[in-house]
């Protein structure tokens, strides 16, 4: 997108045509403003268009341009923060809620793709959460109870069928989760937002909001060529937000996260790894994720950017990493390779925000956008038409919380993860 190369990679080059949109031009009324084209908004905005609401969407850029067509596309569920601390943080009622909220997220996601036919190269095969030493063991043998206890089909690997699933690796376990899958992630917003036109939804894309103004009973969102008027306002912009009510920007930390594609893998090579196609990663604290797609790439991934001097470290890295993972592919040469932004909470968990009146969020969504994205919309149309009270909502209501410093941690995640991967899995 925007001609650049490093933003959307892979993902840009195969996913399906987005549809045809503009930008706002004139003057319009509309019951619902949705700020974003992303899951959270595309979600909301289906929803809201089915439960008989006017809804207009506003895409500063392109449908997908953040985090929703840059990520790795593994659809998981739950948060990074396992079940019980989780639970623990948020409290009764709102922590076993969120637990059971994304508990069914990947289900609600799959449904969606299926029921308005969304070609998004769908794998319902699982993921694999790879265990690395004695601690990485421990801390999947700990999720896996916890979740078990409430009944998830998850299910901790000894390291010999670990290695088998993956086809190489010298992993102590992994956790199967059974609930998750993988998608071609842009495709997914594409058929999303295809999906939003389809109910009545009014798209426009390269529509930057420049002014908003209250006139105590409806909003004014003015952007260079239009404006809309309606009564309520959804914020999902989330760590890509600028301009007006870009706040929820404010409160999250920004970890880089790269993705290398290889070319389509010889046959004997996309039989040997991941055979039964889960995407995957590891517990180590510079992550590795690596997965397929559709059409027999390798994608891995790790934290960092791809540019500047970062851009040969971490490029460099893979080759070692994905010759010591799978000694068998010897030659790796890659087709694609880009980066994103990962928002980052202070506790890893997303947030609920009443920005001012009739204007909501949800946001923060610690690297795990793809299921909870989807359901928070679906969670935040009942809300908007007065179906639900907010004190049923999976999350309470919270102010925006300040991050010092924020610049200063974000250039220390990018220096630290090249000077890991600097001295990594050196051959």
């Amino acid at each position: 997108m925007r001609s650049d190369p490093k933003s959307h990679g892979l993902w840009e080059l195969t996913a399906p045509a987005p549809p045809v949109t503009g930008p706002l031009v004139g003057d319009a009324k509309a019951d619902v403003v949705v700020i974003g084209g992303g899951y959270t908004g595309l979600s909301s905005a289906i929803h809201l268009a089915e439960g008989g609401a006017r809804v207009s969407l506003l895409e500063a850029s392109e449908i997908g341009f953040g985090a929703s067509g840059r990520n790795v596309g593994l659809v998981n569920a739950g948060m990074w923060v396992m079940p019980d601390p989780l639970a623990g943080t948020l409290g009764p009622p709102f922590g076993e809620r969120l637990i059971n909220l994304l508990d069914r997220a990947p289900r609600e996601v799959f449904e969606l793709v299926e029921k308005h036919g969304i070609e998004c190269e769908l794998e319902r095969a699982g993921t694999l959460h790879c265990a690395v030493g004695r601690k990485g063991l421990q801390e999947i043998q700990m999720r896996a109870e916890q979740w078990q206890k409430r009944g998830a089909p998850v299910e901790v690997l000894s390291a010999e069928e670990t290695r088998r699933k993956i086809g190489g690796g010298n992993y102590t376990g992994s956790l199967l989760d059974k609930r998750a899958g993988t998608i071609q992630p842009l495709a997914y917003a594409r058929g999303l937002a295809r999906a939003a036109l389809a109910a009545g939804v009014k798209v426009f894309t390269q529509s930057e909001i420049l002014t908003v103004s209250d006139t105590g009973s409806r909003w004014r969102i003015g952007t260079a060529k239009g404006s809309v008027n309606a009564e309520w306002v959804i914020v999902a912009t989330d760590a890509y937000g600028k301009g007006p009510w870009s706040q929820v920007r404010q409160e999250q930390i920004h970890l880089p996260y790269f993705n290398l594609a290889t070319r389509p893998l010889p046959d004997h090579l996309r039989t040997s790894i991941l055979p039964e196609r889960q995407g995957a990663w590891d517990t180590r604290r510079v992550l590795s994720s690596f997965r397929f797609d559709r059409s027999g790439r390798l994608v891995f991934g790790s934290v960092g950017a791809l540019e500047r001097f970062g851009a040969s470290v971490h490029r460099a890295w893979a080759v070692r990493s994905l010759r010591r993972l799978f000694p068998i592919a010897l030659d790796v040469e890659f087709e694609a390779g880009w980066f994103g932004m990962i928002g980052m909470t202070s506790d890893n968990l997303p947030r609920f925000h009443k920005l001012d009146r009739n204007v909501i969020a949800f946001s923060g969504y610690n690297g795990r956008g793809i299921a909870p994205g989807t359901v928070f919309g679906s969670v935040l149309a009942p809300y908007v038409l007065g179906d639900v009270q907010e004190k049923d909502l999976p999350l309470p209501a919270e102010p925006v919380e300040e991050r010092r410093f924020r610049a200063v941690r974000e250039a220390l995640y990018r220096a630290g993860s090249q000077l890991v991967h600097l001295t990594e899995a050196r051959l």
